[in-house]
């Protein structure tokens, strides 16, 4: 029998479950931990671990640690990605009961009393703006966000990449950025843990990497800059964002310029935002052929 046949029957297998099938469908749309989907299906927990088990030895689900939690949610790699996205197509739109998981789950988040989102003024609004017309001129490919807070920018971003990653250090935040991205209907997305020194991702990773105003109180800002090329595969971009006061913001273009030279990045000039008066810097960096970075 053709190996996709063998995986297609492990994949129905592994849905014939009514539970196992319910939790595939809530992992579609966001990450959960096993004891957020225990509440939900209202079942005993080694219960939900056994099926959830199954889903992974299936390769439709996987685990993994944020702290103290352990959360499960679809693969965002690329193998077998089309197989999954031709089976998940298939779970009914129409089913009530998976819009009852998806709504109780949500309650379970609001009730956690979840820090409220900080409000977006104009600048955010046009830096925003700025950012998806990047988007338009090239795309994102896989999207990694270094500093993704309460992930403003996962949420702007994240459906136009392949998948899309943010890492912070607050635990806070990142809880925060799963609950809004799970209603704002982001499924490709997921949060870590993560020094930006030192970022568990392997060389030339991502086609698209973003410094999230991080460099501002960086103890070692070109460490962070480095750490970021390093992610990018050949021909990705480094866009980094940063809050810059009118009478800093050339002082702050001048650093970044010197701090991507050292890392061997060639650095746009950077855009002010807003022109008048403004409070972010937008930078687009790449990586220097030889040539130029020996330069």
């Amino acid at each position: 029998m053709h190996p996709s046949t063998e995986k297609l029957l492990v994949h129905l297998k592994a849905l014939s479950d009514p539970v196992r099938l319910r939790l595939l469908a809530l992992c579609v749309r966001g990450e959960a931990t096993v004891s957020e989907l225990t509440s939900v299906m209202r079942q005993s927990q080694p219960r939900i671990s056994q099926h959830l088990k199954q889903l992974c030895d299936a390769d439709l689900l996987e685990r993994f640690r944020d702290g103290h939690f352990v959360y499960y949610r679809v693969p965002l790699d690329r193998k077998h990605a089309a197989e999954r996205r031709r089976l998940f197509a298939l779970l009914p739109a129409t089913e009530t009961q998976f819009e009852a998981d998806f709504e109780r789950l949500c309650e379970m988040r609001a009730e956690q009393g979840l820090p409220v989102p900080e409000q977006e003024n104009e600048a955010v609004r046009r830096l925003h703006r700025a950012l998806i017309e990047l988007t338009v001129a090239a795309p994102l490919g896989d999207l990694l966000d270094i500093g993704s807070g309460q992930g403003k920018i996962l949420k702007l971003l994240g459906s136009r990449a392949q998948r899309a990653v943010g890492v912070d250090i607050d635990a806070d935040a990142r809880q925060m950025a799963r609950a809004e991205l799970l209603l704002a209907g982001v499924e490709n997305c997921s949060l870590r843990n993560g020094d930006m020194y030192d970022l568990p991702f392997a060389d030339g990773e991502f086609d698209t990497v973003v410094l999230d105003d991080v460099l501002g109180n960086a103890r070692r800002p070109m460490t962070a800059i480095a750490e970021a090329s390093r992610l990018l595969k050949p021909g990705g971009r480094l866009l980094i964002l940063g809050r810059a006061e009118a009478a800093k913001a050339d002082r702050f273009g001048d650093q970044l310029t010197v701090w991507c030279r050292t890392a061997k990045l060639r650095l746009a000039p950077p855009r002010k935002i807003p022109s008048k008066d403004p409070q972010w810097l937008l930078a687009v960096a790449t990586p220097a052929d030889s040539k130029e970075a020996a330069a």
